[in-house]
């Protein structure tokens, strides 16, 4: 149960665009939050604790469409969804046949998830900076400018004006890490495609 909760904090998760290889990964950022409404695919994800080299991992899909409307699909190893509909967010544990609910304002807020399903003002909420070329990638710095957020710092790696890879950074000496593959911008999406249906049965938790 603490690493369904800790990977959910570090979705409450990442970004993409089409411009030169060559252009600074800022440059890239922000073609790409302003020219992309909606974008899906898969990813992987993997929560690596301090001087560790290996640890939990976990695979699934998302889709999104801004503002603030995505589906987060775990399907590796356990099955959770987080699904927001641009007012509220809903947290689905499978297993516990469970659903929490909350307000989208709260969650989003300086978190990883506002990078990527957010609005495009997103120098409000954090402190962006270029982080340099490795791996083949060009990496942006995210620093939140809100003490009270959960992550230290926020990095992201794009190639080709799409992000590749990002490594979230908590003040507990975590990194969730974060590969996207298949990743398709805008979409065409049904107006109802981001409508949660509480299932059969389910235990329905308010905060």
């Amino acid at each position: 149960m603490i690493y369904k909760k800790t990977m959910q904090a570090m979705v409450l998760a990442a970004a993409m665009l089409p411009v030169m290889a060559s252009a600074a990964a800022l440059e890239q950022f922000k073609s790409f939050t302003s020219s992309t409404q909606s974008a899906r695919g898969e990813f992987q994800q993997r929560l690596v604790k301090e001087g560790a080299k290996e640890g939990n991992s976990s695979t699934g899909t998302f889709v999104f469409a801004r503002p603030g409307k995505f589906i987060w699909i775990y399907k590796k190893p356990y099955e959770q969804v987080l699904q927001a509909d641009g007012e509220d967010l809903f947290i689905y544990d499978k297993d516990l046949n469970q659903v929490t609910t909350r307000k989208l304002g709260d969650a989003l807020s300086a978190s990883p998830a506002e990078i990527l399903f957010g609005s495009n003002d997103l120098e409000r909420n954090f402190m962006l900076k270029e982080a340099g070329n490795h791996d083949g990638l060009d990496w942006l710095e995210a620093v939140p400018r809100s003490r009270d957020s959960t992550f230290a710092s926020i990095d992201i790696g794009l190639k080709n004006g799409v992000p590749v890879q990002m490594a979230l950074h908590d003040a507990f000496g975590q990194t969730s890490l974060l590969k996207f593959d298949k990743f398709e911008k805008n979409p065409v999406l049904k107006s109802n495609n981001f409508t949660f249906v509480i299932p059969k049965g389910a235990d329905v938790i308010k905060q």
